[in-house]
């Protein structure tokens, strides 16, 4: 097979052409419209991770069992992300077996169940089996929007259109803070903040009807007829055939390879490991340096900080949950122009500052030494808006970095054999982090105080910083064969070929 340099990344054939074919890309309502509806199931993601924050303010209210049970109001959170890392593992093989439109439609009916049950919950134990309902739609969304809008983007803007699945996460979370606002003064305020989740769960439903199920998927089962009826609605007449050819030609070389792999390998091969080591350590590190603490308990952080009343916590989470959408966006904007670690490095480097402050302001307020020389009130209310200016300064910093890098990394740095498994790996090593921070936060602040348990996570944080800056490589503008040879020579050391494969480089 011959392949045109002209047309490899990198080169100025294939900008100016991606720069053209771009304008009729994102004209063509059929990419976008697929393109929205697959991200609902992020928006779904991104809302029920947020949403409990504020729910569980009311929910403590109305079950004193839960308002004296720091582990049972951990349960309530964690749930979720119990039935994700199940929903997630269970996922991957669903979309391989029945398709990507089938796991977006099993998705939905989870959340919707999931929803219904929490609404109706007549108590605590009936709202974690609903949770858990939640988290099996979230996990098994987790693996299905991103893959389903990659696999019908046109090349020249997947990036950008898988990216919309993480602006839809933050979008989620966002409004899911906006939800909880407006349900403050109604009754049965934290059911309606759980129910309405069913709502945007049954308009994805009835929409993935009416679209098609994924053109590589319907390639490799062999509903070639299908798969091309798909991709017509997407190229024009010269780009289909030329579609159509690397999708044989792939699919050809896949089945005469016959390279499945297998998850032993991955730990008996050097480069593999060291791979694996770096993408699934982003991962663990994105969670243990407090995001989803801070995104889970922001209500609850912003009570600690003084702010008693709960419509004024929730305002203020609104504000946080804004600037992680808008951070986002950001991050999208520049990963492709700072690359990968820089990005990281420096987002990491702000999130130990952050947390400092916010540290300290929790420190300084339960200090009883500062507060007999002041006024008692004027004192804490400075120091709970320093709290809060403290926590607004860590999204700024952790949304651009912290939140896009480790997916867009792992999505790159595992050859093309072990790449699923790799990356489902990974993505299990970040729910599992997940779960840990949800499930013991509250418990550790009830141990240690609030202060203390900000500057544990500000000293993850720092080694955070020292593990990218030692095991994560920049990958940016580096082919996947790039890549595997940059691993390769990490492992066994320059074998001589690296210059002439990396002189192509972008």
């Amino acid at each position: 097979m011959t392949i045109d340099l002209s047309t490899m990344p990198g080169s100025s054939g294939l900008l100016d052409t991606a720069g053209r074919r771009d304008m009729n890309f994102f004209r063509n309502r059929y990419v976008l419209g697929l393109t929205g509806v697959a991200g609902i199931g992020g928006f779904l993601f991104g809302y029920d991770t947020g949403v409990i924050s504020g729910a569980l303010l009311y929910i403590r209210d109305e079950f004193p069992a839960v308002k004296d049970n720091l582990f049972l109001q951990e349960t309530i959170v964690s749930m979720a992300l119990l039935g994700a890392m199940l929903g997630a593992a269970g996922g991957g093989w669903i979309n391989d077996v029945y398709g990507r439109k089938k796991s977006t439609l099993l998705a939905d009916m989870m959340f919707a169940l999931g929803s219904l049950v929490m609404c109706a919950a007549g108590g605590p134990y009936i709202l974690i089996l609903g949770r858990l309902f939640v988290g099996l739609g979230v996990g098994i969304a987790s693996v299905t929007a991103p893959v389903y809008i990659a696999e019908a983007a046109p090349s020249e803007i997947r990036g950008g259109l898988v990216s919309t699945n993480v602006l839809m996460i933050t979008g989620g979370q966002f409004f899911s803070y906006l939800v909880n606002l407006g349900f403050t003064e109604v009754p049965g305020t934290w059911r309606w903040m759980l129910g309405v989740a069913a709502v945007p769960a049954c308009i994805q439903f009835v929409l993935m009807l009416f679209l098609p199920e994924s053109p590589r998927w319907l390639y490799r089962k062999d509903e070639k007829a299908k798969a091309i009826a798909v991709l017509e609605q997407i190229y024009d007449s010269d780009r289909l055939e030329e579609e159509v050819e690397m999708l044989a030609s792939s699919s050809m070389h896949e089945f005469q390879s016959n390279c499945t792999g297998s998850y032993l390998d991955i730990f008996k091969s050097k480069e593999l490991r060291l791979a694996f080591f770096a993408g699934a350590g982003l991962q663990a590190f994105q969670q243990f340096t407090g995001i989803n603490t801070v995104m889970y308990y922001s209500p609850t952080i912003v009570q600690m900080a003084g702010f008693t009343s709960n419509r004024l916590a929730l305002l203020l989470s609104l504000i946080i949950a804004a600037m992680n959408a808008s951070g986002t966006i950001v991050g999208i904007y520049l990963i492709d122009r700072c690359g990968r670690r820089r990005l990281a490095l420096t987002s990491l480097a702000g999130v130990v500052i952050s947390l400092v402050i916010l540290a300290m302001a929790f420190i300084l307020q339960s200090s009883s030494i500062l507060c007999e020389s002041m006024f008692l009130g004027s004192c804490q209310g400075m120091l709970g808006w320093f709290a809060v200016a403290g926590l607004a300064l860590y999204i700024a910093f952790f949304s651009p970095g912290m939140g896009p890098v480790p997916w867009a990394v792992n999505s790159e740095i595992y050859p093309e054999a072990y790449r699923g498994m790799c990356g489902g790996m990974s993505a299990t090593v970040n729910w599992i982090s997940n779960l840990i921070v949800a499930q013991t936060f509250l418990s550790i602040v009830g141990w240690v105080g609030t202060g203390p348990t900000f500057l544990i996570i500000a000293g993850i944080a720092v080694l955070a910083f020292i593990f990218v800056a030692l095991y994560v490589p920049e990958t940016k503008g580096l082919s996947f064969e790039q890549v595997e040879l940059m691993w390769k020579e990490r492992a066994w050391g320059n074998q001589g070929d690296r210059e002439s494969l990396l002189g192509a480089a972008p």
